[in-house]
């Protein structure tokens, strides 16, 4: 896990926009300037500078919504003013097709570096869509079906560091689920399994992270290799084990200009859940691509993004990609096209409110969120 983006399921959030006045007028509009125009400039002074940002979005899989989203930087007691600072967003969203969503996410630093805490809690409740298990089934179109999800999920990771930028420690995992008002003539794309799940995990993660900035990053590499195991003897509904593996990298080209590359792997083995299999889509991995719709036991991807700085606070991306899912080596051979443009605003220091629209194989959709999407 990574802390990168709050809203795993939402995927939807707010954004505002660059426009402030050299001469900022006075009462309650002038005051509301002035927060924007001071949002993104740290305030070292301060032992936790929190700033929030609220209004309308709209995405592919959650319509539109209306969204709350606080983002916080401090930095605990003997942390060095060079460290970067940890980091905190809180955040609520709901949207006219019933989504209902809070959650907290964001790193918390020790001082010197020695540990580091990751973090992401969530709860929703998210009416959504679901075409099976496979490649073959989910390219169907008319397998799409409805169903409502109520959901909560923690994860967390505690991090020692072994050597420069090399990092090693526990993770948990925690989910509770229950889907509903599934559509009787589909029931046979759940193949059997239950529509009503609870699942423990424990783990194991080795990271090497070089990165200048873990929330906005302009070089180093950042490498994630986690082994979770779901037995039995935790009550888990279905036992299995994940072994993940990501690798990023990103390089300062020239003047505003980032590259940022990322290879990403999920394998599980044993019996997965539909709701737990890997999965592409969504805020993150092959933007565009609704949110869960190709799953699989395993799944691998790769994407590509050139991120540049124009003016002030704001940017642009472009990005190419390509993933797949799969249960075997024989089913890999089905790989879907992603690729897309963005825009960035620096809400906080290297904290950016995103607008990103993908572009998939006969689907495309928006994307509004906080922090890059890799």
């Amino acid at each position: 896990m990574h802390s990168a983006s709050p809203l795993s399921d939402a995927d939807s959030l707010v954004v505002a926009t660059d426009t402030i006045a050299e001469q900022q007028p006075k009462g309650f509009f002038g005051k509301f300037i002035k927060y924007f125009s001071e949002s993104n400039k740290e305030k070292k002074q301060k032992k936790f500078d929190i700033s929030f940002i609220g209004g309308p979005s709209y995405t592919k899989d959650t319509n539109f919504s209306i969204g709350l989203m606080g983002s916080g930087l401090y930095r605990m007691n003997g942390c060095d003013p060079s460290m970067q600072p940890s980091n905190v967003t809180i955040y609520t969203n709901t949207s006219v097709i019933g989504l209902v969503a809070v959650g907290v996410t964001g790193t918390n630093f020790f001082p010197q570096d020695r540990y580091r805490i990751n973090y992401d809690v969530r709860f929703n409740y998210f009416p959504s869509k679901y075409w099976g298990v496979g490649y073959d089934e989910c390219s169907v179109d008319d397998n799409e079906t409805s169903m409502k999800r109520l959901m909560g999920k923690a994860d967390a990771e505690f991090l020692v560091r072994l050597a420069d930028n090399l990092y090693i420690g526990p993770m948990f995992s925690a989910m509770v689920l229950k889907a509903y008002d599934i559509d009787a003539d589909k029931m046979h794309l759940y193949h059997g399994q239950d529509l009503k799940m609870h699942n423990i995990g424990l783990g194991i993660t080795l990271q090497y992270d070089s990165r200048d900035n873990v929330t906005n990053p302009h070089r180093g590499v950042y490498v994630n290799a986690s082994q979770m195991f779901r037995p039995k003897f935790l009550s888990n509904d279905y036992a299995f084990s994940t072994t993940d593996l990501t690798v990023n990298a990103y390089q300062t080209l020239w003047r505003g200009g980032v590259l940022a590359e990322q290879v990403k792997s999920q394998f599980n083995f044993g019996t997965p859940s539909w709701e737990t299999m890997a999965s592409i889509g969504g805020s993150y991995v092959m933007r565009g691509y609704y949110k869960g719709r190709y799953r699989d036991k395993h799944m691998a991807s790769a994407q590509v993004e050139l991120r540049q700085h124009v003016w002030k606070r704001s940017g642009i991306t472009v990005w190419g990609g390509a993933g797949s899912v799969f249960h075997d080596k024989h089913s890999a051979k089905h790989v879907l096209p992603n690729f897309g443009v963005g825009f960035r605003w620096e809400f906080k220091k290297n904290v950016n409110v995103r607008l990103d629209y993908g572009f998939g194989k006969n689907e495309s959709g928006f994307i509004f969120n906080v922090n890059e999407a890799f």
